[in-house]
Parts: structure tokens; sequence; C-alpha cells
């Protein structure tokens, strides 16, 4: 009596992943978030003097004078992040290689009314999206618009007898408006908007791994996966899997 060997076969499936931010970019959302959050801990302790908790955490002058000292480091480390990304965007601009993926354009639009149709039940498919989709391109415009105000108004505030050399002296009470203004409804717009659209609806976590999985791709970047799939099988070689 001979026994049967029984075999078990188990099917691995490897799913591919697309390139989505180099490590530059990574480095600068990281620089980016550490920098905004110290400058928001300590700039709302300084707009909210009448509340209890800031007047606890700035009892002393030597405790605002350190609050006021940790928010200038910040600024500067976001201002000279601001100007990295600034310039490395004109140096790609000059040599014709600066992708047009970020700006908007009527698609954002079109697609911007297709998504309410979809909310509303009026549509059944989302639409399709390219490698950034309408909603990432108003996070990218407001947070670039809203801190180049902060940063403006801000360097105003700091330097006050520097810049009323050549504008008037009420410039500084604007400025003050305008940068606390600004930092609460940016702290706002990220915390609702930008967070829900990242953590909530979907845990995406590309900007850290720059990376996104195949099933990513199709799902919230169809255009963009069919593009790099032309790309890929029209370069491969023959015999090749693309």
């Amino acid at each position: 009596m001979s026994a049967k060997r029984k075999t078990t076969t188990t099917q691995v499936h490897q799913e591919n992943t697309y390139q989505r931010f180099d490590l530059g970019q990574r480095w600068e959302h990281i620089i980016l978030i550490l920098s905004a959050t110290v400058l928001l801990l300590t700039g709302l302790p300084q707009k909210y003097r009448d509340f209890s908790w800031s007047q606890d955490l700035l009892s002393t002058p030597e405790r605002l004078e350190l609050i006021r000292q940790i928010h200038h480091i910040a600024a500067i480390v976001l201002a000279l992040e601001a100007l990295y990304h600034l310039g490395r965007a004109i140096y790609l601009m000059a040599r014709r290689k600066l992708p047009g993926d970020m700006f908007p354009t009527w698609q954002d639009v079109l697609d911007a009314g297709q998504m309410l149709q979809y909310l509303f039940f009026l549509r059944k498919e989302k639409p399709r999206f390219g490698k950034y989709n309408f909603e990432q391109k108003v996070t990218y415009w407001f947070l670039f618009f809203g801190f180049l105000m902060m940063g403006v108004s801000g360097f105003i505030i700091w330097f006050p007898e520097f810049f009323t050399k050549f504008l008037p002296g009420g410039v500084v009470p604007a400025a003050k408006l305008m940068h606390s203004t600004e930092s609460v409804v940016a702290a706002i717009f990220i915390l609702i908007w930008h967070v829900y659209h990242v953590h909530f609806e979907r845990l995406n976590l590309s900007i850290f791994t720059g990376r996104l999985s195949e099933k990513e791709m199709r799902e919230f970047h169809a255009k963009e996966y069919e593009r790099l799939n032309r790309a890929a099988a029209k370069n491969a070689q023959p015999g090749e899997r693309p």
C-alpha cells in the first residue's frame, strides 16, 4: 500500500508600485510639517493672550521671549524651505523639465462638478483623475499663497522699524491682523480638509514612502496609471513585459 503525498501550491501575488514623490519632495514635506506645527503651537498662545492657558504659558517675560525665539527659528526654517521649493521650480522651468501636473486646468473645474454630481447621487461613478486631482491642487495652492501671506506679514511684524522706513506705519497692525487670521484659517483648513482627504478618506502615506500601490493608482489616479503603462509599453524592448 503506497501513501500518496499531497502537495499544495501557494500562489503569490506581487503588486507593482509607482513612484509619486522623490526623496527631495518627501523631505520638503517633513520639514513643512515640523516647522508649520511649531509655528502654530508657538503662535496661537501669542494671539490669544486673554485666555488662561495662554497666560499660564506666557506668565513671565522670559517665557514669552523663549516662545518668540522658537517661533522665529521655525519661521526661518520654513522660509528657507519655501525658497528652496521656488528655486527648484524655477530651475526646472528654465530647463523645461517642470511637469505641469500641479497647475490648475479647466479639467479640474469639470472634475469638481462631476464630483458634486457623484456626492448628490446624480452620477454613478467618481471622475477619473491624473497625477493630482482638483482637491490636491486646491490644498497646494491655498497653502502656497497662505504661507506667502504669513511669511511677508510675519517679517513685517518681526522687523517693524525696517519696513516702516519705506512703508506707512499702518502696515504693522495690518500685518498683525493678516498674520494671525491667515494662520488660524490655514490651521483649520489643514485639520479639516487636508487631514480628512489624506488620513480619513484613505490612509495615504505616499508622501513618506514615495510610492503608491497599483490598486491605489487604478482607483484614485486612473488617468496617470494608464499614461504610465502606455509609456512603459512603448519603451519596453521586444520580448519584454512592460
